[in-house]
């Protein structure tokens, strides 16, 4: 569902200090853009941000890119991410968000922007198999990704469609990633190595579904 337009969300982005207004600029130079210097890990599709605020208080010594296409989910993710840093005392200085199309992040982002970690969670499974090019899994989006992600650098997916789990597998698999691990019901695993909840995973896990998550590590073609 669409989120209504927010008319505080542009001006509030405008003003924090890590949103990202022009990435274009950044092309390069993402790095030298955060307080440290240290690992980036990337959000694809980063919605309200529950995850990334999370994750950005649980690990200090990674730097965090939220993206998202749209600047009224980003005003709300702004919030989210000012108010749980502020409940711990701490200022934002290792997440940066920025509104982009994720199928142009090539012209954000180069060889010098590289991450050692990309989430894809809960993308929209685009069920219609017309559709299917538009899946954030889909092979030309998992090219672009090899080229973002370092050396043995690693894509975390999770999301709830049994359908796009499964041709998922497949993508990735096509696309010489290894697959370390996977499951068909995340919170059923006592030895997942991390797993921190979404906006979309309360709400499926509540309704019952199983959350089904992979683990993949860039490959050598």
């Amino acid at each position: 569902m669409r989120m209504r337009k927010k008319k505080w969300a542009r001006p509030e982005l405008a003003a924090s200090p890590f949103f990202v207004d022009e990435p274009e600029q950044l092309l390069g130079k993402w790095a030298g853009s955060f307080r440290k210097k240290q690992p980036v890990y990337l959000e694809l599709g980063c919605g309200k941000s529950p995850f990334l605020a999370e994750m950005g208080l649980l690990h200090p010594e990674i730097n965090f890119i939220g993206i998202d296409q749209s600047a009224d989910v980003l005003g709300v993710a702004r919030r989210n991410i000012s108010a749980a840093y502020e409940r711990a005392g701490e200022e934002v200085g290792n997440i940066l968000l920025c509104a982009y199309h994720i199928e142009r992040l090539p012209a954000i982002m180069n060889e010098n922007d590289r991450a050692a970690r990309i989430y894809i969670n809960f993308c929209n499974p685009w069920q219609k198999k017309k559709h299917h090019k538009r899946r954030l899994t889909y092979p030309i989006f998992l090219r672009m990704y090899k080229q973002l992600l370092e050396d043995g650098g690693e894509i975390w997916f999770k999301t709830d469609s049994d359908g796009l789990f499964e041709d998922s597998l497949g993508y990735f698999a096509q696309e010489h990633f290894a697959l370390l691990r996977k499951t068909y019901d995340l919170h059923a695993e006592k030895e997942w190595p991390e797993n921190v909840l979404t906006e979309h995973e309360i709400l499926f896990s509540s309704e019952g579904i199983p959350i089904k998550a992979a683990i993949f590590r860039k490959g050598n073609d």
